[in-house]
């Protein structure tokens, strides 16, 4: 029986020319077949969107080179999870078994992961039943949504995405967890810790209030890297990217209940025993 190689989907947010889209494939590319399909531009912060646009579907194809290796990148005009669910569905000539999601300009923690394409494109992947990672490498606030790729060193975010690939090819994810979502701190080494972590309820940068402006002209908010560290709890992706400078991985699900017990207040429960849509007789 001809054994066939894993196939590994590479995507990003930051586009189809992303050095960090590369450095994902150069850190996979032994693992397995690639098929890289990305934005064809910038989508940073899109979260899982679908947006419509005139040009959206539209698929160039592009030659890349990985280690040494040229083979074919796909730009889609669209989101990153548009890029992914193109990938999926039109693109793969076979299942994928895996999605790598970056590297990517800037990380991805605490509640902001919800804007995150990175993190985005990885869920977009696992509702397909694809077991995904996502990858992020620190990288300052102002070149994060940049279509002016700063040059930076990928090579510890690299060694940390080939091993984490290889545990999920080989083994999977285990039972509950959808996504891996990895951040490295721009000084980790090969050495660094890698710590298990839960997701911060911070937001670890937050927008500014702009000044005084033209409502008639457009703006961009300003935002700022917060976190509060004496209410951080220890246990955090937060804590241990920012304040411990370690590789933080913190395992993600799609469940979004709440696990606190709801005790409505007898006001409230009266949704739950009357015809609420037409008001009732004593409806407020």
């Amino acid at each position: 029986m001809c054994y066939m190689r894993p196939l590994i989907l590479v995507t990003n947010d930051d586009g189809i020319l992303s050095p960090g889209l590369l450095a994902a494939a150069e850190a996979v590319c032994e693992l397995g077949d690639l098929l890289i399909v990305a934005p064809r531009f910038q989508q940073s912060g899109m979260g899982r969107s679908y947006p419509r646009n005139a040009d959206t579907g539209i698929i160039e194809k592009f030659k890349v080179t990985v280690n040494g290796k040229e083979i074919d990148a796909y730009g889609v005009h669209g989101s990153p999870a548009q890029a992914v669910a193109h990938g999926v569905l039109e693109l793969a000539d076979r299942k994928i078994d895996m999605c790598v999601s970056g590297i990517n300009y800037g990380q991805n923690l605490g509640s902001s992961i919800t804007c995150s394409g990175t993190v985005g494109a990885a869920l977009e992947a696992n509702s397909y039943g694809i077991s995904a990672i996502a990858v992020s490498r620190e990288a300052d606030l102002n070149i994060q949504h940049s279509s002016d790729y700063v040059e930076i060193n990928w090579e510890v975010a690299k060694r940390i995405t080939s091993a984490v690939a290889y545990e999920v090819l080989k083994n999977g994810l285990p039972e509950g967890i959808s996504i891996l979502n990895i951040n490295v701190p721009e000084r980790a080494t090969c050495d660094s810790e890698v710590r298990i972590t839960k997701l911060s309820k911070s937001s670890f940068s937050i927008f500014l209030k702009p000044p005084r402006r033209d409502f008639n002209k457009g703006y961009i908010l300003k935002s700022q890297i917060y976190v509060d560290v004496e209410s951080e709890d220890k246990d955090t992706d937060v804590y241990a990217f920012y304040v411990d400078k370690v590789i933080s991985i913190t395992p993600l699900s799609w469940d979004l209940t709440s696990k606190v017990e709801w005790k409505c207040t007898k006001r409230f429960k009266t949704i739950f025993s009357r015809n609420w849509a037409t008001g009732g007789p004593d409806y407020e």
